[in-house]
């Protein structure tokens, strides 16, 4: 069975939309007909620009992308840059707040900047964003979808700040969805282990640019593939080469990552799980990553009006199998 969607006429704004799901995801509601557009802090590559074409309004002067998305630059922890990108919008529907990520970042020894702008990207943005979009969704009924993270449901270690602002982003979709029914509706869709490597994908902006070994990172965390190139790559660092609290606070700074779920691409799963390629099925119950179609159907769904509000729907293929089931069955 397939499930279509109509969303021909509908304005769509997905954050951090350039790459990975967040692509995924834009490229999922142009399909179903919407009038997507998609922001981040850098542009997307070149080859993902439609020759010759630019666009203005939504936020500013842009450009369409290859998939007739339009993109507009805009840091989506800046209140000036979110009433710049909204203040573009004569029609918004919905919105996708999907723009997230962190470096690895320990508790011990890291900079306490570090840690807040973790939370400034994964909590306070979304906030923002969905402030200044609500009375734009609420004329025509609209829809925010949140995109969580399984480390927001579970212990983060290594990512300890990250985890606490996605369990924040999941309060503060049920907060919303509360404070604003029935005009506009909120949900949450909670992302486990990821694979945002997808060869089958005709856009090139949902390709993994490999720009960067994600297996030293938490699988769950949403991938900084879209890094500012003045900042260094925190996995070429050897943590113990320097006084982490020496470093520049945006040599690791997470607000230059503009997209989501971690990149556990084909690579990234193998570093995960210690060199083997096998271990999928025996880590989670579906036998595989999640991907971004996957996410995106999801997103689909809780977009269009119907009554479901305040919802959290878990895409992780059933979670992680327990340590324990594994050293009961040795």
């Amino acid at each position: 069975m397939t499930v279509t969607y109509d969303y021909a006429g509908k304005h769509v704004l997905v954050t951090g939309g350039t790459k990975g799901i967040g692509a995924g995801i834009a490229a999922a509601f142009a399909a179903a007909g919407a009038e997507v557009t998609v922001c981040a802090r850098t542009p997307p590559t070149t080859h993902d620009r439609h020759s010759g074409e630019t666009a203005s309004g939504a936020g500013g002067s842009g450009f369409v992308t290859a998939g007739g998305i339009r993109f507009v630059q805009a840091d989506v922890r800046d209140p000036a840059d979110v009433e710049r990108l909204i203040s573009g919008f004569d029609r918004l529907d919905v919105v996708v707040n999907n723009a997230g990520g962190s470096p690895p970042a320990p508790l011990e020894g890291t900079s306490p900047r570090l840690h807040a702008r973790v939370i400034e990207l994964n909590l306070t943005a979304p906030l923002l964003v969905s402030q200044r979009a609500y009375p734009l969704l609420a004329a025509v009924g609209g829809a925010v979808v949140m995109i969580g993270s399984a480390s927001g449901a579970r212990p983060s270690p290594g990512t300890s700040a990250y985890g606490a602002a996605k369990a924040g982003l999941h309060h503060l979709a049920r907060c919303l969805a509360a404070e604003w029914a029935p005009r506009v509706r909120v949900n949450t869709v909670v992302v486990g282990l990821a694979n945002t490597q997808n060869p089958g994908s005709r856009d090139p902006a949902a390709q993994d640019p490999a720009t960067e070994n994600p297996g030293s990172r938490d699988p769950t965390v949403q991938d900084p593939a879209t890094q500012d190139p003045a900042t260094q790559d925190p996995n070429s660092q050897d943590p113990n080469s320097q006084d982490p609290n020496s470093q520049d606070p945006n040599s690791q700074d997470p607000n230059s990552q503009d997209t989501p779920t971690r990149d556990a691409g084909a690579h990234g799963a193998a570093d995960h799980y210690g060199g083997r390629t096998d271990l999928d099925g025996r880590a989670i119950p579906a036998g595989r990553m999640a991907t971004p179609a996957d996410v995106a159907q999801v997103c689909l769904w809780l977009a269009a009006p119907g009554y479901v509000t305040g919802a959290e729907v878990r895409v992780d293929g059933g979670g992680e199998i327990p340590a324990w089931r594994h050293l009961v069955s040795d």
